[in-house]
């Protein structure tokens, strides 16, 4: 490398006059600092030349102008060596870890000793010390969140613990999602293990599908089994997606029980039932495990739920529905423009996943208003059971969904309604928010709370519609407690 005037400046005067420049300047452009200016001297102009200062700190590390340490990256169990060019100064004032290992080494070589991973990665990590910024990829986040971890970089890891939350649904080849997760519980990171945990249970039926699935550990599979808040089409799409788990992983004896028994079979229709003992290899190699379960499943299908409810407990997760996508349960709704005007719409579903009440329909009506008047300050029906909007400028948008009739059959069940809203994320169409509310309730009382509807823009927006999916989930209660 041919050596310029540059590098006969010392390091500690040619970076620190270079870094004095850029922290001078970050005061001036500061919003307190603009605040003084401008009580000074109304007619001040603040020039902003940030990004030339970045480039020379880019240009700076990339040249190795002025370096006083060479950090040599070994990658562990290779014979693998990445050297770079570094000062000391940018080091120390980035990380107290470097600080402290700049302070004790013997030579002006620091040797680190990174994995494969993360040696693969550690440049663009050095530059973000020096630059601030950094071009990530979904297959990087994991090992430069441990870069930042390790050499206490805590904005960077900060920022990738956000560029994670915002790309749970970026496509990848073999996904990515299960994997953030593993590497959060193991780092104790709570708020990142809960939002793929969240994305995972809010659109399993899609992850179902995927290549991850298959990834997906014993763990986390009997987490997600013991959910009521997962969404997908059916219970049986669950049974067939884990029949297919345990088949390419070949688990335990145990854990394969386990995960048998938090199936919910009671909500898989009989015919479908009676079609899986004789064609599931699976539940006929462990029917004994689950024979107590399918019995009280057939005996649910076979009597009404009152009669039931007399003699089992009906509240356990066996006669408890999941968020079903299919017909029987609910129903989509796109609303176009919503900040137009009120919508109503009217849909059927099922009285409940009995097989005794599977002829049966209830019918419910929805009505969303962009601006809506609180429950206790507007008419809602008329003698006929026609809904009577109450509209006002302001307000907030709101969604009711009520039962058109009322019914001996509700008796023993009560309701419960969930209105999913759907969202483009990355280009695909993802759940960005699930709002639950019973029967108790007519609406949901945050129903979109921080939604800007009037922005085209929205992220609660897909083409400037509303994509909502409700959702009714007939609960039952137990009546009578047998005698024994």
């Amino acid at each position: 490398m041919v050596r310029s005037c540059e590098q006969e400046i010392p390091a500690w005067v040619y970076v620190g006059t270079l870094l004095f420049f850029i922290h001078f300047h970050s005061v001036t452009v500061s919003g307190a600092a603009l605040k003084q200016e401008a009580a000074s001297d109304n007619a001040a102009t603040v020039l902003n030349h940030s990004m030339s200062l970045v480039q020379r700190m880019e240009t700076l590390l990339t040249m190795g102008n002025g370096s006083d340490v060479t950090l040599r990256v070994q990658t562990i169990n290779t014979d693998e060596v990445k050297v770079i060019q570094a000062h000391s100064l940018v080091l120390t004032l980035q990380s107290d870890v470097f600080e402290e290992l700049l302070l004790t080494r013997n030579s002006s070589t620091l040797v680190l000793r990174e994995t494969p991973e993360c040696a693969a990665v550690f440049d663009k990590f050095v530059r973000y010390l020096y630059c601030g910024d950094i071009s990530v990829r979904l297959d990087q986040a994991i090992s430069l969140h441990k870069l930042a971890s390790k050499y206490h970089v805590w904005s960077l890891q900060q920022g990738l613990t956000q560029y994670m939350t915002q790309h749970l649904s970026s496509d990848s080849p073999t996904g990515h999602v299960v994997g953030w997760y593993n590497y959060a519980l193991q780092i104790g990171d709570m708020t990142l293990r809960d939002s793929c945990l969240q994305y995972l249970s809010w659109n399993l039926s899609s992850v179902l599908q995927s290549g991850e699935w298959g990834s997906i550990s014993e763990d986390l599979l009997l987490s997600l089994l013991q959910r009521s808040d997962l969404i997908l089409q059916s219970e049986l799409e669950l049974y067939e997606a884990l029949e297919g788990w345990i088949n390419q992983n070949q688990p335990v004896s145990t854990t394969v029980e386990t995960a048998l028994r938090a199936v919910r079979y009671g909500m898989i229709p009989p015919q479908h039932l009676f079609r899986l003992q004789k064609q599931s290899a699976l539940m006929q190699k462990y029917y004994e495990t689950i024979r107590d379960l399918l019995y009280l499943a057939f005996q649910f299908h076979s009597a009404s739920p009152i009669q039931l409810a007399k003699y089992f407990d009906v509240n356990c997760s066996i006669f408890t529905p999941r968020n079903y996508l299919s017909s029987s349960w609910g129903s989509p709704w796109v609303i176009n423009n919503p900040t137009r005007d009120d919508r109503s719409f009217s849909f059927q579903t099922q009285l409940g996943p009995s097989g005794h009440d599977s002829s049966k329909r209830v019918t419910w009506n929805a009505l969303f208003s962009p601006r809506w008047l609180p429950l206790s300050a507007r008419s809602t029906y008329t003698e006929l059971g026609a809904m009577q909007p109450t509209r006002t400028d302001g307000g907030r948008p709101r969604i009711i969904v009520t039962p058109a009739t009322s019914s001996p059959d509700f008796a023993g069940v009560s309701f419960q309604k969930t209105v999913i809203v759907m969202a483009r994320q990355q280009g695909k169409v993802v759940v960005r928010h699930v709002y639950n509310f019973h029967q108790s309730t007519e609406e949901a009382g945050d129903f979109l709370m921080d939604a800007d509807l009037q922005r085209r823009a929205s992220e609660y927006l897909i083409d400037s519609s509303l994509y909502l999916h409700i959702v009714i989930k007939p609960l039952y209660h137990t009546l009578l407690v047998a005698r024994k």
